[in-house]
């Protein structure tokens, strides 16, 4: 049987903004299995950071509860804490102290030996690119280098369950690619259940076996990338034509095409549709026979982007409200 290792039930968290109250995280019902490594996805303001910190003991849920690794998030904070790395989007390390230090503390911290602690350090400062900075005080280093600082203290003591909040952002291509493998290397040599929230959504289609969207603080989908790709939407299969009148033809023709979604603009028409790759040579056939010659086609793979637009009518990369956005007296709170 698989052991749970988040579980979540009408988890709420209002915050009060100008008088006003705002529904950040609305009656969220989550399960996710030890080892899974799941992406959240949703536009700024959807609920996903506000999610992570509920999970993470940082803030409370208004309603609703939740359990990590079988610990109840508010009556047992510090068992939490235990068995969780959590990556955020600010700066963890503190800026008068240097790199090493920082790391070898934080393994301290977990119940780590020194010695453990400083190998762990050094693996992580090799791995993560940081040698030539990491003995130099925290406040010195660019916002790259404090980025991956702060990655290697969250994955210090090689957690059973790892949070990851936006962890790529300020990385370049190189150290994004980095930071991957090394996350993939974790969950395949420790089993570590992980959880991230990204804008890139290459990186959660590459990583993720399963993806949870979520929209004004609900889960609108969940499944694994190719799953939600085939079911919300199709290839998008582009024709360039000679002439306006053969596109209108065209388009006229490949309305009868089953289960597909035809629209002509000048001399192109798109033919939104499953298997585009398959179906672009029938199409070509077909037009050539009736007298209407292609002159270009495209053929583009349903992106995960798609799959949002399909289901809200809006893209991921648009922004939403500040609902994931916390002040110091929401935290108290």
């Amino acid at each position: 049987m698989t052991t749970t290792m988040i579980q979540t039930k009408g988890l709420t968290r209002h915050f009060t903004v100008k008088k006003d109250t705002v529904e950040a995280v609305r009656g969220l019902d989550l399960r996710v299995a030890e080892g899974e490594l799941v992406a959240l996805l949703g536009p700024n303001g959807a609920g996903k950071s506000t999610t992570l910190r509920m999970l993470t003991t940082l803030i409370p849920p208004t309603s609703g509860t939740a359990t990590v690794a079988g610990y109840d998030v508010v009556a047992q904070q510090r068992e939490v804490r235990r068995v969780i790395g959590y990556i955020g989007q600010g700066n963890g390390a503190a800026h008068a102290q240097r790199g090493r230090d920082e790391l070898v503390s934080q393994g301290r911290a977990y119940g780590m030996s020194v010695r453990d602690a400083k190998e762990r350090a050094a693996e992580l400062i090799a791995s993560l690119d940081l040698a030539a900075v990491a003995d130099r005080p925290v406040s010195s280093l660019s916002g790259g280098q404090k980025r991956r600082l702060d990655i290697a203290m969250g994955l210090i003591h090689a957690p059973r369950l790892l949070f990851l909040d936006e962890p790529s952002t300020g990385l370049d291509p190189q150290n994004r690619a980095n930071l991957q493998e090394h996350i993939l290397k974790l969950r395949a040599e420790h089993g570590t259940t992980i959880v991230l929230t990204t804008h890139y959504l290459d990186e959660a289609d590459a990583m993720a076996e399963r993806v949870i969207v979520i929209d004004h603080g609900t889960v609108i989908a969940d499944d694994s990338p190719a799953r939600l790709k085939a079911d919300h939407s199709g290839d998008l299969i582009t024709l360039g034509f000679g002439s306006v009148s053969d596109a209108v033809r065209a388009a006229a023709r490949l309305d009868a095409l089953e289960g597909a979604a035809v629209t002509a603009s000048g001399a192109t028409v798109e033919v939104r549709a499953e298997g585009g790759p398959r179906l672009v040579p029938g199409i070509i056939r077909d037009l050539d026979a009736t007298g209407i010659a292609v002159e270009s086609t495209a053929v583009n793979r349903p992106t995960l982007d798609d799959v949002f637009l399909n289901l809200t009518g809006r893209s991921l990369r648009e922004g939403g409200t500040a609902t994931d956005t916390v002040s110091a007296e929401e935290v108290a709170a």
